[in-house]
């Protein structure tokens, strides 16, 4: 008889043997995966008698926070594995029938012709495809062939820039490493990561990168570089003891133990995690949990559950399609009801007004969108910046808000020693960033080499000896503290020290002692030359200390003042965010002589400092996101001007999963830090900003960055310390790791958006001028200005390379002190329609002036006097297109030659169109005919005149802004 048990949902065995279990491995689930502690045990209730008992059935997987609780024998029984001889062969085979391999399997990819199909959902690109259908059924093919080879060009450019494939999953996969060493069938061997299944037995040794997530059998000196999963600098040190059941944490407390909770993990001791490094020492350990129920599979279903969302240009362009759209129906509608009225033809006013609507949309907008987003990846490029999606240059123009994770983005990622302190409070200061010998320590300003200052050299020949890290060019094989100490004896030529020594015996770091020593002797054998050395917290270490080391020569005894003057000094340096290790030596553990500190943090990038004051000063806040302590957070945020004291407040990622995302909204504008952030809770606060209306970048290198970079408007990955899935989610890749160069692609962002919309100055006015002489020529039955080939050409000057020029104007060095813009304010807003039509109106009264000056001498028009008209309206167009450089800037202020693009193509223009008069061949074409050099002097003059009107705008806007901002020196003037 079977029986369902009511928590599995299944059927099991009523046998209590274990192998009996083995067909049921289907029914297996994640022990704490969402359900506490139920489950781990599944009780078998007998037919025969009514009577319980408990079966220990094998479960798939555990997590990491409810494995570190239970002791090496639990959680063998759960997995049925074996610490000794791990699985055999044939079980590890079943198993995987049930758990799959070991890793991330990525979605199917779209196939190429739907990615390319993709790319006409753009309003913009459909309006232009039902223009080019328009055309062709009105027999118009020259409009419909132009108008399909812009929307081709656009759509391929598109389709090129984004056709590579989503691989951040698969980037993901990458940190499982190839192969590990695993104990099968009670003997050592080499195997593909990809075969571990839960119950497998792992050995690490330094060097390694875990295979899965692994509860430890074994740990000896084992420490492991956990920061690409919680962000924190430090690594690990583990152990195999079990967090106490009852230990007076609630479940919740577990759960957030998890360094995707981001909560405080330092109890998780006795749990390693898939990708992480192992630094030191070595160890064994039965995996847990792989693939996508390890802590790494929380960030690959982060990332699938996020869209990356449109950018603000792609939204903008959205609006503008939108738009054009209903206004050219409006001219349709207008100029059908015109006809009517009139009593006109209503299939040729219809056609008339098809015809106008399609010439008024401007299809050479999406080519001039794409060359300068194009242009403007390539001088990111040239700045070390590389830019996945053309989109995305943009989008930095108008972020409101910039997230930033600190390790190895803000700051290095590298202990540096920075400071020495001896048991009487005197300092040397330590110069030089990083695991480069360059820099020197100075001592009462003089620099300490060997043995010159004794007070300085016994403590940095401490710190060396008690040391296990090696420095190899800019890397550190073992603890970045400890590969800080042997810098800072290279810097003082202490470092040989070490091999003076030979090493007896050590006494590793743990949580309970915190402090490290090694027992060491100079002459083999002669027990007088022993000494041990000894490092770790300060209170720790004094507390095992007698003596101390008076002027660096005199054992002086330890007295309370002294203690006090040690610890005050200590506390100091705490504060401003440094990390403080107290160094001693002695013949006996008990009677240690202390012999002073070193100080050391992980230091600030160059340049990050200037680049946060920058943006800030255009007003993008900055707020920094990160997995270490409160006091490291504000100390490191206070010395960038992220973090004011008096004004700013701080938020940790168990009180942001606390708040409700309203409540969250309320005070989120005045937190500037965020610490013990984790994935999910570095998620929350993104949503949170992107729903009050903020763009947000985020910043990030490690793979707990991943999903908020994927949900970001823009996510900014580093390219040197940065991971390879941040790098794939991320839309932007900074080479350098300089934050500073942020500013720069600001800069350039709002540059991009600045001259695509005096490229739409540009091309809506010259085309509403030309729609109105055609338009009411048409309507009210007056005699046409412009010949067809003359029109043609006129369009062809407002999607030539004036109008493409534009789009490639420098990027004034000034804009980067504008604020970002409104993303929710539209393209064409009030004030650049009435930019629009006030030059469109000049153009029109000026060509339509001289057009019946011209024709008004014998009442009837001939090729001069279309001649005239038709250069006008050219000249008015060329000096139209040299106002719309600069929607705020005087041409005198930017410079005429700045744009060499732009100044070769109106000089390309020109000749072309004094081609067009004089050249025969052309004035037959064109109907025109030669004009004299005073028609063209007067023609110039004539046409400046839209020119001088919007410098003349300019000048007032800028005058007008002054005094709002400055009204008291105006009044003083």
């Amino acid at each position: 008889m079977e029986n369902v048990h009511p928590k599995t949902n299944g059927t099991v065995p009523q046998t209590g043997d274990r192998d009996a279990a083995r067909p049921f491995a289907s029914l297996f689930r994640v022990v704490g995966g969402g359900e506490g502690r139920e489950g781990e045990k599944v009780a078998v209730q007998l037919g025969s008698g009514g009577k319980e008992q408990t079966n220990d059935i094998m479960i798939e997987s555990l997590r990491g926070e409810h494995a570190a609780e239970r002791s090496v024998e639990e959680v063998c029984a759960i997995l049925r594995a074996d610490a000794l001889s791990g699985l055999s062969s044939a079980e590890a085979a079943r198993r995987r029938g049930v758990h799959g391999y070991n890793e991330f399997e990525a979605p199917e990819q779209e196939p190429l012709w739907k990615k390319y199909a993709e790319q006409f959902k753009n309003p913009l690109i459909a309006l232009l495809l039902c223009s080019a259908l328009v055309s062709i059924l009105m027999k118009q093919f020259d409009d419909a062939i132009s108008i399909t080879v812009a929307v081709v060009i656009v759509v391929s450019v598109g389709f090129v820039q984004e056709y590579r494939s989503e691989k951040t999953l698969e980037q993901l996969g990458k940190l499982v490493p190839p192969a590990c060493t695993v104990i099968r069938d009670g003997r050592e061997a080499s195997m593909l990561a990809r075969e571990l299944i839960p119950g497998d037995l792992v050995l690490l040794h330094t060097g390694d990168r875990v295979p899965a997530d692994l509860r430890l059998v074994t740990a000896v000196d084992l420490q492991l570089d956990e920061s690409s999963l919680t962000g924190e600098t430090e690594p690990k040190r583990k152990q195999i003891e079990a967090i106490p059941v009852g230990s007076g944490r609630s479940e919740k407390d577990v759960g957030d133990a998890s360094p995707m909770g981001g909560g405080h993990v330092d109890h998780l001791y006795s749990v390693v995690f898939m990708g992480t490094l192992v630094c030191s020492g070595h160890g064994k350990g039965i995996v847990i949990s792989t693939a996508t129920n390890s802590q790494f599979g929380d960030v690959y279903k982060l990332l699938q559950a996020e869209e990356s969302p449109k950018t603000p240009l792609q939204k903008s362009m959205d609006q503008l399609g939108t738009q054009l759209s209903l206004y050219s129906f409006g001219i349709i509608g207008f100029i059908f009801v015109v006809g009517l009225v009139q009593g006109r033809n209503v299939l040729d006013m219809f056609t008339i007004g098809v015809s106008l609507a399609v010439a008024a949309i401007p299809e050479g907008l999406p080519i001039v969108v794409a060359v300068t987003l194009a242009i403007g990846v390539i001088r990111m490029a040239k700045r070390r910046a590389v830019v996945k999606k053309m989109p995305a240059v943009e989008t930095l123009g108008c972020v409101t808000v910039i997230c930033s994770d600190k390790t190895g983005t803000l700051t290095k990622n590298e202990m540096t020693a920075t400071v020495v302190i001896t048991p009487e409070g005197e300092r040397a200061e330590v110069t030089g960033i990083g695991y480069l010998s360059e820099g020197q320590c100075l001592f009462r300003g003089e620099r300490v080499i060997g043995h010159s200052h004794p007070p300085i050299a016994q403590i940095i020949e401490v710190g060396c000896v008690c040391n296990n890290a090696k420095v190899n060019g800019e890397t550190v094989v073992g603890q970045p503290t400890e590969g800080a100490l042997v810098v800072l004896g290279r810097k003082t030529h202490l470092e040989e020290v070490r091999a003076r020594y030979q090493r007896l015996q050590e006494i590793p770091f743990t949580t309970e002692t915190k402090w490290m020593a090694v027992l060491a002797e100079t002459v083999p054998g002669d027990v007088s030359s022993r000494a041990f050395f000894v490092k770790g917290a300060v209170d720790r270490v004094m507390d095992k200390c007698e003596y101390y080391l008076k002027e660096g020569i005199r054992p002086t005894l330890l007295d309370a003042p002294t203690r006090r003057v040690i610890l005050d000094e200590a506390r100091k340096s705490a504060l401003t965010g440094l990390r403080v290790l107290a160094l001693a030596r002695g013949t006996s553990l008990n009677t240690l002589v202390f012999v002073g500190c070193v100080a050391m943090l992980d230091p600030p990038r160059p340049g990050a400092e200037e680049a946060i004051e920058a943006v800030k000063s255009s007003g993008v806040d900055v707020k920094l996101i990160t997995g270490d302590s409160m006091e490291t957070a504000q100390s490191i945020g206070n010395r960038l001007g992220v973090y004011n004291p008096s004004t700013d407040t701080c938020l940790s990622g168990h009180e942001v999963d606390r708040m409700s995302d309203d409540e969250l909204e309320l005070v989120i504008r005045s937190v500037t830090v965020f610490y013990r952030a984790s994935p999910r809770h570095k998620l929350k606060i993104i949503k949170a900003l992107q729903n009050m209306g903020e763009v947000v970048a985020m910043t990030g290198d490690g793979v707990n960055d991943a999903a908020a970079l994927k949900k970001a408007d823009i996510g900014v990955a580093m390219g040197q310390c940065g991971t390879d899935v941040c790098k794939e989610a991320a839309d932007m890749i900074l080479c350098d790791d300089d934050f500073s160069t942020l500013q720069e692609a600001i800069e350039e962002g709002k540059g991009i958006y600045h001259n695509i919309t005096n490229f739409v100055r540009f091309q809506l006015s010259t085309s509403v001028a030309a729609l109105s002489l055609i338009a009411a020529s048409t309507i009210f039955h007056f005699e046409n200005p412009l010949n067809a080939m003359q029109i043609l050409w006129i369009n062809i000057m407002m999607d030539g390379p004036p109008a493409q020029s534009l789009g490639v104007e420098p990027v004034d060095g000034d804009i980067i002190r504008q604020p970002p813009r409104n993303t929710r304010t539209p393209m064409l807003n009030r004030k650049l329609v009435g930019q629009i039509l006030s030059s469109a109106a000049i153009i029109v009264a000026g060509t339509l002036w001289v057009f019946y000056k011209e024709m008004s001498a014998d009442n009837k028009i001939t090729p001069r006097d279309t001649t005239m008209t038709f250069t006008c309206f050219v000249l008015f167009d060329m000096w139209n297109a040299l106002s719309c450089r600069s929607a705020t800037k005087s041409i005198w202020d930017i410079g005429i030659l700045r744009n060499r693009a732009f100044f070769f193509s109106v000089s390309g223009s020109l000749l072309c169109q004094l081609a067009v008069i004089y050249w025969t061949p052309l004035q037959h074409i064109f109907q025109t005919e030669a004009l004299s050099l005073w028609d063209l002097i007067f023609l110039t003059a004539l046409s400046s005149t839209v020119f001088i009107f919007n410098e003349g705008r300019k000048l007032y806007e800028r005058r007008s802004a002054s005094f709002v901002h400055h009204p008291h020196s105006v009044n003083h003037m």
